[in-house]
């Protein structure tokens, strides 16, 4: 009969210097893994507020999906799809008056939004 090796469920090894006799808590002598460096090479990307995603956008952006609520690619090839993403047609990259220009702002589905972006237009 072969016996089961649990692996301990704080490293997930088999054997390791934070095994205790209960188990339930995590050991004093256990300590958080490392997480592994970003690459240095490209910089840390700010949080959606910070690139100007805020509640104005936001309010904003349901307001011009009320008034484009179909995606324009699809209509283009003839499909009848609802938009979900406010895409800015030139990227902004930081520039708020770029960013707030509706005239750069075209309606997309997920789907498209994300072959756009993926495409790198």
């Amino acid at each position: 009969m072969s016996s089961r090796v649990s692996l301990c469920k704080f490293c997930r090894k088999r054997t390791c210097i934070c095994r205790n006799q209960d188990r339930r808590t995590v050991p004093k002598t256990w300590v958080r893994p490392e997480p592994k460096p970003n690459d240095p090479a490209k910089p840390k990307r700010a949080n959606s507020n910070a690139r100007g995603y805020n509640h104005k956008w936001r309010k904003a952006r349901l307001t011009y999906l009320r008034r484009e609520p179909l995606c324009v690619q699809c209509k283009a090839d003839g499909k009848v799809v609802a938009a979900s993403v406010v895409d800015h047609i030139v990227p902004h990259r930081g520039d708020s008056k770029l960013f707030w220009d509706s005239s750069n702002w075209q309606a997309l589905c997920q789907r498209c939004h994300n072959r756009k972006t993926a495409t790198g237009q």
